[in-house]
């Protein structure tokens, strides 16, 4: 998209407005876009922060008012945000959005995408022109996000966190191991590397962190172990 065909509709999702914005407000979303789009930082794109630098300057020539001085008696309805639980921004989703004028919208979201990122919807506007609809990632199925990152908490008997030993998490991702040096005090945490979201453009796949709470009467290593193998068994024996 040239700085020629850049409409004032198309400036406002660049940056995620839905209206009439003071300055101040105006700078901090300018700043906070421009340095997500910079090109010599991870996720950046040169041709996005070129836009979003011309969606800035147009909308300060606008006085920040913004697509509604199109039709001064008709505020423009908020644009929909796209919100998805961890394992949907994992491996993707089919989600569903409420567009202004045209109902319920079924789109595919691509998996890898961070809160704040845009899906682009084109000639969806109803100018002619793109949306960018924000992402929001919230918390669900005992995972939250923050970046690139995931966070869960996983139980863990106590004497573990006391004595040392290995320990098993039951990821998204299946089973996980890791090794507990003895003498340690709770909360304890374990860095599993390549369990966040996965890796997307020029983003690397973040990491999960484990948080291990100690719960008397959590099941060991051991346990885990005895527990997937009887049900391996037992379906196994039932399919037989």
């Amino acid at each position: 998209m040239t700085a020629q065909t850049l409409t004032l509709r198309d400036a406002y999702g660049l940056l995620g407005l839905h209206g009439p914005v003071e300055p101040r407000r105006l700078a901090e979303l300018f700043r906070a876009a421009v340095k997500a789009a910079r090109p010599d930082q991870p996720g950046g794109d040169a041709d996005r922060f070129r836009r979003v630098i011309e969606a800035y300057r147009l909308i300060q020539k606008r006085g920040g008012l913004g697509p509604a001085l199109d039709a001064p008696r008709a505020r423009p309805a908020p644009l929909p945000v796209v919100v998805l639980s961890p394992l949907e921004a994992i491996h993707g989703a089919c989600a569903t959005v409420a567009l202004p004028g045209r109902g319920a919208l079924r789109i595919m979201v691509p998996a890898g995408l961070r809160t704040g990122e845009h899906v682009r919807l084109r000639r969806a506007a109803p100018d002619g022109g793109d949306l960018y609809l924000p992402v929001l990632i919230r918390a669900a199925d005992g995972l939250s996000v923050l970046g690139d990152d995931l966070f869960m908490t996983s139980p863990v008997d106590p004497r573990l966190l006391a004595d040392g030993g290995r320990v098993e998490v039951d990821t998204h991702a299946g089973p996980r191991r890791a090794w507990v040096v003895g003498g340690m005090e709770g909360p304890v945490r374990l860095c599993l590397k390549g369990l966040g979201l996965p890796a997307r453009g020029s983003r690397p796949a973040g990491r999960l962190f484990v948080t291990l709470e100690a719960v008397a009467g959590a099941p060991s290593a051991a346990e885990h172990l005895l527990a997937r193998f009887s049900s391996v068994w037992t379906s196994e024996r039932l399919a037989a």
